[in-house]
C-alpha cells in the first residue's frame, strides 16, 4: 500500500488529505476543530489525526508527505522584483526564505501532531509547486484521460498568479506563468477591500452585492487590469500594494488572518475614500463591486480563450481561489470554446493538499490509475453513541425516525414551513455544505431569505442562499443546464420560476446551483425528492450549517448552534429535535401514517 498525506501548510485554509494507491479516502481542513476560526493557518495537527484515524492507519504507515509550496520555482522572476522593487522585494525574498526555514522541521511537527518521536516517521517529503497542485488537484480528481487544459488562479503562489498547463494520461505540463506582481485575484481582493470587506476570504460578498449596482466604473476598472496583446493580464502600476512581504500566515488579535492593504492610493484616488467595515454600503460601494465583477469576468474569458488556443480541447480542469467565482464559471460555458469542464469540490487552497498528494502519487511513485471524485463527503463521521450523546445534552424530546422515514419527515418539516439544521454522514470537503453540513429551507417562501439572515446566519441582507436541485430537474429551473454538484456555478433561473423560488432566486435572476444525483447522497436527493411530492417544486434552499464560523463537523457542534440560534429543527442523524414552539409540529408528523 503507498500512502501519501498531502498537507496545506503554515497559510490560509491549512488542510490535509490522505491518498492510499492513488484513491482519496480522507480530507479535511483545521478549521473543523479546535478554534473555529475561518481560514484558519495553524499548523494541521488535529486535521492529520482526522485523516489518519479515517483511514485506519497510523503516521509509520505513511511513505510520502507532499507540500503544495517550493521555493526554488520562479527564481528569476523573483530577481527582477527585487532588482525593480528593492524595499518591498526584499522584505518579500525574506518572506520566502522565513516560509523555507519553517518546513525544514517539518517531520519534527507531523511527529508531534500524532503524538510520537520523530524516529517513527520515514515517509519522505516532496515539495510540488503551488499551482501545480492547484491543477493536480482538478486534473487528477477529472474524469478527463485524454487532452485537457489545465488551468488555476489566485492571489499567488510560489510567486505566480496564475498556470497554464497541457494534461493528458497521467502528465501534467506547465506551459506558461503569470508572475507576482500581475494578479487578477489580487485584483479582485483589493477591490473587495476597497468597499470594507477586509477579513480574508471575503470575496464572494463582493460577487453576491455586484448584482445591486451599475458598471459605472468599466473604464477605471480597465485602467487597473490589462490583457495585453499577446499575454495574459497586467495590473497597473502603482495601484496595488501586494507582495509587500507580510509574514504568510500572521494573525490579528482575534486569531483570524491578518491581512495586509492591497490597494494603494493611487488606486484609491479612482473611486474616493475607502468604505470602513461597518458603515452604510452605498451605491457607489454597489457600482464599484460590479464592475469589479465584470472586469474579473472578462480577463478570466481573455484568459480561457487564449488557453484554448494554446490547448484546444473541450475539456478543461481548473482551480484556485479564482475558480470560487461561479458567475465566472457559468460564463465560461457560454462565452468560451471549452464544453467540458470540471472543478472539484476544494478549489481553493484547501485543496492543494489533495493535488499536491495526487501529483506525488503520478510523478514520484510512478501510479498510475486515476481517481475521480464524484462526492465531497471526505470528512469525518460520528458513531451513532456520539450522535445520541449530543442530542440527549439539549434537554429536548429527542425524536429517533426509522432511517427509510428520515427523508420525507425532513422534507414534511420543511414543507410545514420549518428550517431545518440538516446534519448526515461524512462532513464534507471544501468550503460549500453539500448535503451533510447544511441548513434546509423551503425556497418558495417570500420572507425566507431575510429571516435565515437575521436570525440564524447574521450576516449582510443582500448575500443570496443556494438552491440544490435533482439534477434530472436542472433544465426546468435553470437556463443552464449544467451539473454542479459542488455549488461552483451560478446560473440563471428560467424567468417563469423567479417569482416561485424567492429564496433562492438573488436579485439578478440567478441562483449558485447545486445539482445532485442520487449516487452519491441517497438520503439528501430522497429529502429534495420527498418535497418535490408535497410542493411540486424539486428543490431546496440550502446553506451551510453554522454561524460566522467554520461549518459544524462534531455533532456538538451542530448542536450547539442550532440551540443559540434560530433554527426551528434539527435532523441529527437518525434523530430529530424541535425547539419548544415547534415540538407539536414534529408530534403531528410523527403520527402520521407510513406513505
Amino acid at each position: 500500500m503507498a500512502a501519501i498525506l498531502g498537507l496545506n501548510l503554515h497559510h490560509a485554509d491549512s488542510s490535509a488529505a490522505l491518498v492510499l494507491d492513488g484513491k482519496l479516502v480522507a480530507a479535511v481542513a483545521e478549521e473543523r476543530f479546535g478554534r473555529r476560526v475561518k481560514h484558519d493557518s495553524a499548523f494541521p495537527a488535529q486535521a492529520i489525526r482526522a485523516v489518519l484515524d479515517i483511514a485506519g492507519i497510523t503516521v509509520r504507515d505513511l511513505d510520502v508527505v507532499a507540500v503544495p509550496r517550493d521555493t526554488t520555482k520562479s527564481r528569476a522572476a523573483r530577481i527582477r522584483h527585487v532588482l525593480a522593487n528593492p524595499v518591498s522585494g526584499t522584505r518579500a525574498a525574506l518572506e520566502h526564505l522565513r516560509r523555507a526555514r519553517r518546513e525544514t522541521g517539518l517531520m519534527d511537527w507531523v511527529a508531534a501532531a500524532c503524538d510520537v518521536g520523530r524516529e517513527s516517521v520515514t515517509a519522505r517529503v516532496v515539495n510540488v509547486e503551488h499551482h501545480l497542485s492547484h491543477i493536480a488537484s482538478a486534473y487528477y480528481c477529472s474524469p478527463f484521460e485524454t487532452l485537457t487544459a489545465g488551468f488555476s488562479y489566485d492571489g499567488s503562489g510560489d510567486f505566480v498568479s496564475a498556470m497554464a498547463a497541457r494534461c493528458e494520461g497521467t502528465r501534467i505540463e506547465p506551459i506558461a506563468r503569470v508572475n507576482l506582481p500581475d494578479s487578477l485575484g489580487f485584483f479582485y481582493t483589493a477591490c473587495c477591500q476597497f468597499i470594507g470587506f477586509d477579513e480574508f476570504g471575503e470575496e464572494y460578498k463582493v460577487m453576491g452585492l455586484a448584482p445591486f449596482g451599475e458598471d459605472a466604473y468599466a473604464a477605471q476598472m480597465r485602467e487597473l487590469v490589462t490583457t495585453p496583446d499577446g499575454g495574459w493580464f497586467r495590473l497597473a502600476s502603482g495601484c496595488f500594494g501586494m507582495h509587500g512581504g507580510g509574514e504568510s500566515g500572521r494573525l490579528d488579535e482575534r486569531g483570524r488572518i491578518a491581512m495586509g492593504r492591497l490597494f494603494t492610493d493611487k488606486f484609491a484616488a479612482r473611486f474616493g475614500a475607502p468604505r470602513l467595515r461597518g458603515s452604510e454600503v452605498t451605491q457607489r460601494d454597489r457600482d464599484i463591486a460590479r464592475s469589479c465583477q465584470v472586469r474579473f469576468e472578462d480577463v478570466a474569458m481573455h484568459c480561457f480563450r487564449k488557453l484554448h488556443d494554446l490547448v484546444p480541447s473541450r475539456q478543461i480542469a481548473y482551480a484556485g481561489g479564482c475558480a470560487l467565482n461561479g458567475v465566472a464559471n457559468a460564463r465560461l460555458l457560454r462565452d468560451t470554446p471549452f464544453e467540458q469542464p470540471y472543478l472539484q469540490a476544494a478549489a481553493s487552497d484547501e485543496g492543494l493538499a489533495l493535488g499536491a498528494a495526487l501529483w506525488a502519487w503520478h510523478n514520484v511513485l510512478g501510479g498510475r490509475e486515476r481517481f475521480h471524485m464524484t462526492h465531497a463527503y471526505w470528512g469525518p463521521d460520528y458513531d451513532d453513541a456520539v450522535v445520541r450523546a449530543a442530542a440527549d445534552q439539549a434537554n429536548l424530546p429527542v425524536h429517533r425516525i426509522a432511517p427509510d422515514r428520515v427523508a420525507d419527515m425532513a422534507a414534511r418539516l420543511l414543507r410545514a414551513g420549518l428550517v431545518i439544521g440538516w446534519y448526515q454522514g461524512r462532513s464534507e470537503w471544501g468550503p460549500r455544505a453539500l448535503g451533510n453540513r447544511s441548513i434546509l429551507a423551503d425556497p418558495t417562501r417570500p420572507e425566507i431569505k431575510d429571516l435565515i439572515n437575521a436570525k440564524i446566519k447574521r450576516r449582510e441582507m443582500f448575500r443570496p442562499f443556494a438552491p440544490t436541485v435533482i439534477h434530472e430537474e436542472t433544465g426546468t429551473y435553470f437556463e443552464q443546464s449544467v451539473f454542479s454538484p459542488f455549488m461552483m456555478h451560478v446560473v440563471k433561473i428560467r424567468p417563469a420560476w423567479r417569482d416561485r423560488l424567492p429564496g433562492v432566486t438573488h436579485v439578478d435572476g440567478t441562483g449558485r446551483l447545486q445539482s445532485i444525483k442520487r449516487e452519491t447522497n441517497p438520503r439528501y436527493y430522497d429529502l429534495i425528492a420527498a418535497f418535490g411530492r408535497l410542493s411540486g417544486v424539486s428543490m431546496v434552499l440550502n446553506t451551510s450549517f453554522n454561524e460566522n464560523e467554520p461549518i459544524v463537523d462534531t455533532p456538538a457542534q451542530a448542536m450547539s448552534c442550532f440551540l443559540r440560534t434560530g433554527l426551528d429543527v434539527i435532523c441529527l442523524g437518525d434523530y430529530v429535535l424541535a425547539k419548544p414552539e415547534h415540538e407539536a409540529v414534529v408530534r403531528d408528523l410523527l403520527a402520521e401514517p407510513v406513505a
